[in-house]
C-alpha cells in the first residue's frame, strides 16, 4: 500500500492518482474485462476498496450517491446493467489479488476481517449502482414514451411539419417515405395496464416483420401498430394468410393471450405511401371500428378494405336515408316487424341469392325463407331474385345495417 493511501484513512477516498499506480492497472484490467466499459464510471470505487481493506473503513453516504450518479450515467450511455456490474466485480476480484497489505499478512483473522470490509463495500456499491442505474433506466423509459406518444399523435394527425417529423421520426427507427398502414386495437374495456400489451405486441411485430420500422404506441384508449407494408415487408408475412390481414390477425392473436382487454377487437387501415397516408391509413381503421360496432359485427379483425361500401354510402346519409326510407319501410308492416325479413334478405345476399345456403345460415327452414323473400316482394314492390331489383334491395339493405335500422329511428334526411 502506499503513502498516500494509508494517509487517507479515515477520509474519503479520491480516485487513483499517478501514486496508485496499480489502482490504475486493476481500473484498466475490469474494463477490459467488462467488454470495455470505460474506466470512468468505477470512480472512486476503488480507492474506497483499498481502504476497507486496509483500515475497515466502509463506505459513506455521499460516497455511495457518487456511486449511483455513475449508475445513472452508464443508464445513459446505453451500457447494459450487467456489463457496468461485471466492472464493479471484476474490479473488486482485480484489487483483492494484487492489493499489497494483503498479500503481505500472514494473520489470518486480518485477512478476514479486511474480506468482511470489502466485501461490504462491494454489496453496498453494487446496490446503489444497480439503483441509480434503474432509477435512469425508468426515467428514459418515461421520456420515450411521452415523446413516442408526441410522435405518433403528430403522425395521426397529419398535418405536422415533414421535416421536423422526419428528424423526430429518425430515433425510433421509422422511414416516412415507405409504405405504411396503421392497425388499431380496442380492449372490452379500459386498459389498466397498456405497458404489457405494447410489450407483447412490440415483440412479436418486430419478430414477424423483421424490421425497426414499426411503432407501438396508445393513443385515445386504443393501442396503435404502425408498420411498414411495402413489398420488402409483406414478403416477411405468412403465405398461408393475405399479406393484408396478416397485421391484424397478429395483432388479434397476441392480445388475446393477455389476461385483460379481452375480447379484443381490430381494425386495419389501407396502406398508403407518405406522411399523409399515414393519416389516412388511421383514419380508415378508425372509421372501421366504428363501423363494426355500428353493424354489430362479430369478427374481431376489420379490414378497412372490407368495409368501403359503407364509407361510400355514409358520404351522401340524406340520400341512403332516402333509399332505406322509400325501399324498406314497407317491411315494418309485416308480422314481427322488419327484422326478420332484413336479416334473410342480407344473408340472401351474403351467399349469392342461394335459398338453401340462406337457411342454413339463418337456421330456418328454405321454406321460411322463400315465404320471407315473397313478402318482401309483396311489401316493397321488389323482388329479391331479379336482378334488376337486387342491387336496389342490397343496397338499401346495407344502409340499413349502417344506420342500425329499424332498431333507430331514421335521421332527418334534411
Amino acid at each position: 500500500m502506499t503513502d498516500s493511501a494509508r494517509r487517507r484513512g479515515g477520509r474519503r477516498a479520491s480516485a487513483p492518482g499517478p501514486e496508485d499506480g496499480w489502482l490504475v492497472d486493476v481500473a484498466e484490467g475490469a474494463s477490459r474485462d467488462a467488454g470495455g466499459v470505460p474506466v470512468e464510471l468505477l470512480g472512486d470505487y476503488l480507492p474506497l476498496l483499498a481502504d476497507a481493506a486496509a483500515y475497515g473503513r466502509q463506505a459513506k453516504r455521499g460516497e455511495l450517491d457518487a456511486v449511483g450518479l455513475l449508475g445513472r450515467r452508464a443508464a445513459e450511455q446505453g451500457i447494459s446493467a450487467g456489463r457496468v456490474v461485471q466492472l464493479y466485480l471484476s474490479a473488486a476480484r482485480r484489487l483483492w489479488q494484487d492489493l499489497p497489505v494483503v498479500v503481505r499478512s500472514r494473520d489470518r483473522e486480518a485477512v478476514r476481517a479486511a474480506a468482511t470490509a470489502v466485501l461490504q463495500v462491494v454489496d453496498d456499491a453494487v446496490a446503489t449502482l444497480a439503483e441509480g442505474y434503474a432509477v435512469a433506466r425508468r426515467d428514459l423509459v418515461r421520456r420515450e414514451e411521452a415523446l413516442r406518444r408526441e410522435l405518433i399523435d403528430d403522425l395521426l394527425r397529419g398535418d405536422s411539419d415533414l421535416g421536423t417529423l422526419v428528424e423526430r421520426a429518425e430515433p425510433f427507427g421509422l422511414d416516412l417515405a415507405r409504405v405504411h398502414q396503421v392497425a388499431l386495437a380496442a380492449p372490452s374495456r379500459r386498459l389498466p395496464d397498456a405497458d404489457a400489451a405494447i410489450s407483447a405486441l412490440e415483440a412479436v411485430v418486430f419478430d414477424r416483420l423483421g424490421d425497426r420500422d414499426v411503432l407501438v404506441a396508445t393513443k385515445d384508449g386504443l393501442l396503435v401498430v404502425l408498420a411498414p407494408a411495402d413489398p420488402a415487408a409483406a414478403g416477411r408475412l405468412s403465405s398461408a394468410m393475405d399479406a393484408s390481414n396478416e397485421l391484424g390477425r397478429l395483432m388479434h392473436r397476441e392480445l388475446s393471450r393477455l389476461p385483460r382487454g379481452r375480447p379484443w377487437r381490430v381494425a386495419v387501415g389501407r396502406a398508403h405511401p407518405g406522411l399523409y397516408g399515414i393519416a389516412r391509413s388511421y383514419e380508415e381503421a378508425r372509421e372501421a371500428l366504428a363501423m363494426a360496432g355500428r353493424l354489430h359485427a362479430d369478427t374481431p379483425v376489420i379490414n378497412a378494405h372490407d368495409l368501403l361500401i359503407y364509407r361510400v354510402l355514409l358520404r351522401d346519409q340524406p340520400a341512403i336515408v332516402d333509399l332505406v326510407q322509400a325501399v324498406l319501410s314497407p317491411l315494418t308492416q309485416a308480422r314481427g316487424g322488419a327484422t326478420p325479413l332484413l336479416d334473410t334478405l342480407d344473408a340472401y345476399f351474403a351467399t349469392g341469392a342461394v335459398a338453401t345456403e340462406s337457411a342454413k345460415r339463418l337456421h330456418v327452414s328454405v321454406r321460411t325463407v322463400t315465404y320471407r323473400l315473397d313478402r318482401v316482394k309483396t311489401l316493397t314492390g321488389y323482388d329479391p331474385a331479379d336482378p334488376a331489383h337486387r342491387f336496389t334491395l342490397q343496397a338499401a339493405v346495407l344502409g340499413a345495417k349502417v344506420l342500425n335500422w329499424p332498431q333507430e329511428s331514421l335521421p332527418n334526411p334534411g
